[in-house]
């Protein structure tokens, strides 16, 4: 009894990676665009609350992500930037732009959350309410919306892992207007026909001699 392997067809095998690659791309455009909108949308948010005695009673502060760290919203943008600029490069430059980009997500994970367990927004704010620089602020509470851009910050992190695996197979920003560095080919002159005037006229407007012949 005869056993028969099945050979894999040549372009079978090729269009593996095409689809893993546009797979890959597909994700990872989503990811760093989802990312980078809920961290900015977050950083705009109320991330803490609390209260501050002034003149014997209690008076309610409030701090949004701009207000405790600017970290996030900054590398958002940065983030966005580098996964625009991943498809104009290639090769190391590609690979540096996607290390960039896997950076500024893991930067957004840990600064808003310790964000949200920071205090320092709020004491300033107790400190400007009370007229007393030692003030601090009582009650003290979080939002969900630290958690939120961390969990922004890990979308853009997703998308810079995958630029750094995937990134070879993605396609870049075509180079057929770029010089490549050889001499262009000069344009010739166009044909003087001596019987028509026209012709002579625009030659002598081109700084040419209407005969063909060389002064020299």
């Amino acid at each position: 009894m005869e056993y028969v392997t099945a050979v894999p067809h040549p372009r079978s095998e090729a269009a593996a990676p095409a689809r893993s690659g546009r797979r890959s791309l597909a994700l990872a455009l989503m990811c760093g665009a989802l990312g980078a909108a809920l961290v900015l949308l977050a950083t705009r948010q109320r991330w803490s609350q609390g209260t501050a005695t002034v003149a014997g009673g209690a008076f309610p502060l409030t701090a949004k992500g701009s207000d405790v760290t600017g970290v996030p919203a900054a590398l958002a943008i940065v983030g966005l930037a580098a996964l625009v600029a991943v498809f104009a490069v290639r090769r190391a430059g590609r690979l540096a732009v996607s290390a960039l980009l896997a950076l500024s997500g893991a930067g957004i994970a840990v600064a808003a959350l310790l964000g949200a367990s920071d205090s320092s927004a709020l004491d300033d704010e107790a400190a400007k309410a009370s007229g007393d620089t030692a003030a601090a602020v009582a009650s003290l509470t979080h939002t969900a919306w630290p958690y939120a851009a961390a969990a922004g910050g890990a979308l853009i992190l997703l998308a810079g892992l995958l630029a750094l695996r995937y990134g070879r197979l993605w396609p870049a920003m075509s180079g057929r207007y770029e010089r490549d560095g050889t001499p262009r080919a000069r344009r010739r002159a166009p044909v003087v026909d001596p019987d028509r005037p026209e012709d002579i006229w625009k030659a002598l407007d081109r700084g040419e001699d209407p005969t063909g012949t060389d002064p020299a």
